[in-house]
């Protein structure tokens, strides 16, 4: 097997999303960076499919700098930033093949994860090569050749996004996109030192996206590190009324805990790979030692929940996908992959609903594992076997690529791939997490504490990854609150915070427009805060509360104090106690004071009421 097309060494090889950042801020332009990366990428590099040609890439440079231009300096998130994409997604201007030349169409309009991407800076350079129609965890199954692995050639890539793990791993971009129906987002980052997130189903909007599945399917990201993956993630995510499978995310879990209990296999089949093996038991020491209990769990009823997606109608999903291409064409189809689809002509629309029901029973089976557990934590594959072996064998090989990986899209789970180091044979091995949906800030928590405690380094570079920036605490499923009075810390009523989970975030000043009085005959003491428009900065306090209980929080603030809008002094605008401006006629001003807690301590001690 030959090695990967070489290429000229590239300035901008295995940088990060950081690195690219740093490059603009100190002067470099977008084109003096992009070019030279377009102009080096090798027509003989299996892991691409399509790329940019010069004239493409001075028409994306052109609307990026009309973006630049209209946004101003500092507001694109991605300015600048190549990305690639798998190409059963479609960007407009560039084909979608799905590995399948006599499939391909040219889209007219970008899917709406790629629009995202663009209008907060990102520039596609190409599309990357994948198993056929994403079927399959091995990336052999493409007429455009087999995706090497990116340390050992011999070796498998992992699919079904296997151009876009190889493009990343190899530092050609800092992120691409993938695909995840059965793990095809996971695996290939496993196997190439990567990060892969999958998010919860319906998070990233799957419109302009070729189903494998298409109530399964999930539009991943691969990156270098964890905080590359969630800058990527925050740009992709969001609810798209134009799909029918977005979701608007619920209220989100609270932090990740101090000790997590994580949730491991009893008794893992590695396929007599003594290697994958060895480097799993010692990441999950290293896990122990950072502070994680393990706690063996019988994963019968998820491995049941995995043999549904192949050995079940869901094929079916795969066969409505590309109908009329298996009825009029099926030569154009790879033999495995056409296979593999075919099965679906053998279930009925009975087996599909008996299949749901098995499936449902299932779920409340893995319900009930998962309870008492903040995650489960396996091998993102048992084994890497070699490209030639797997085109030897290569449904039962590839089945093996999917036993931690099959049930989490069919249980509406999430999961993040991270590398847990280096095998005695030099290639990679991953660790996965795997948490209920909705559970992504919690992934990346994990992945942040991982990296830190066990870093990694750049793909397949000898390059160190900068350590993750300490996570802001989660406000997913919180609503911030600034108080300004009786609730402040160490005041009277600040219990009613407490009692409601609440935490304080940070101190704060509102902007200039507000004026503080002391409210007579109130008890114990309360201020009212009233915009007017000529006042001066008053202290107060954010604190986050779960957002299930700030409604009963509203409830107990009597008249004439309520909750409002409140301006902060950097311009931020929160949800904060204000006054009714009627209730302050013969109150004291106490703006020039600058806060409750001056005007408390300026009081004599006689002036001070009891505590409740």
């Amino acid at each position: 097997m030959d090695k990967h097309p070489s290429a000229p060494p590239l300035s901008t090889a295995f940088w990060t999303l950081a690195d690219w950042a740093a490059a603009y801020r100190n002067g470099a332009e977008p084109a003096a960076l992009l070019a030279p990366l377009v102009a080096a990428l090798d027509d003989a590099d299996p892991a691409w499919i399509t790329r940019l040609d010069h004239a493409a890439l001075a028409a994306r440079l052109e609307r990026l700098a009309q973006q630049r231009e209209a946004a101003g300096d500092d507001s694109l998130a991605l300015y600048g930033v190549p990305f690639a994409v798998k190409d059963n997604i479609d960007v407009a201007g560039l084909p979608t093949t799905c590995a399948c030349p006599d499939f391909a169409y040219l889209p007219e309009a970008s899917a709406a994860v790629i629009e995202r991407l663009e209008a907060a800076g990102a520039v596609v350079i190409g599309k990357t090569n994948l198993d056929q129609f994403a079927t399959g965890l091995v990336g052999t199954r493409s007429p455009h050749g087999a995706v090497p692995n990116a340390f050992d050639p011999a070796y498998i890539s992992g699919g079904s996004s296997s151009g876009s793990a190889s493009v990343v791993a190899r530092g050609l971009v800092p992120f691409a996109l993938g695909t995840d129906t059965a793990g095809s987002g996971r695996v290939p980052a496993g196997h190439n030192n990567l990060v892969g997130l999958k998010p919860t189903r319906g998070l990233v909007s799957t419109r302009g996206l070729v189903p494998a599945c298409r109530t399964l399917d999930c539009i991943t990201v691969l990156a270098l590190g964890v905080d590359d993956a969630a800058a990527a993630l925050r740009v992709m995510a969001g609810y798209d009324a134009d799909d029918p499978y977005s979701r608007r995310a619920p209220p989100r879990p609270a932090a990740w805990p101090a000790r997590p209990v994580l949730g491991v296999p009893l008794d893992p089949d590695w396929f007599g790979d003594s290697h994958a093996r060895q480097a799993h038991e010692d990441a999950l020491r290293r896990l122990e030692a950072d502070g994680v209990e393990l706690k063996p769990v019988d994963f019968g009823p998820l491995f049941e929940t995995a043999a549904l997606l192949y050995e079940g109608p869901w094929v079916g999903e795969r066969y409505a996908a590309i109908e009329s291409l298996m009825q009029d064409h099926p030569e154009s189809v790879h033999p495995t992959v056409r296979a593999i689809v075919a099965r679906a002509t053998g279930f009925s629309a009975v087996d599909a609903y008996q299949a749901e029901y098995r499936r449902m029973a299932l779920a409340r089976q893995a319900e009930a594992l998962m309870a008492g557990l903040d995650g489960l934590v396996v091998p993102t594959a048992p084994t890497i076997p070699t490209i030639a072996d797997v085109l030897t064998d290569p449904v039962a090989l590839n089945s093996r690529m999917g036993v931690y990986t099959n049930f989490v899209n069919l249980l509406d789970w999430s999961a993040i791939a991270v590398p847990a180091g280096m095998r005695a044979d030099g290639l990679p091995a991953g660790l996965t997490l795997i948490a209920p949906g909705w559970h992504e800030a919690r992934l990346l928590e994990f992945g942040r504490r991982w990296q830190a405690a066990s870093p990694w380094l750049r793909g397949a570079s000898q390059r160190p990854l900068p350590l993750p920036a300490a996570p802001a605490p989660s406000l997913e499923g919180q609503v911030v609150v600034a108080v300004v009075g009786a609730h402040l810390s160490g005041m009277p009523l600040n219990w009613q915070l407490a009692e409601r989970g609440a935490v304080l975030l940070e101190t704060a000043h509102t902007s200039p427009a507000y004026r503080l009085y002391a409210l007579p005959g109130t008890i114990p003491p309360k201020p009212g805060l009233v915009r007017t428009g000529d006042g001066a900065p008053i202290a107060l306090e954010l604190w986050a509360m779960p957002v299930e209980r700030f409604g009963s929080f509203v409830a107990s603030i009597p008249a004439p104090l309520g909750i409002g809008t409140l301006e902060l002094a950097n311009g931020r605008s929160v949800q904060g106690f204000v006054c009714e401006a009627w209730a302050t006629a013969g109150a004291e001003d106490i703006t020039a004071l600058g806060g409750w807690r001056a005007y408390i301590a300026r009081r004599s001690p006689a002036d001070h009421p009891p505590p409740p």
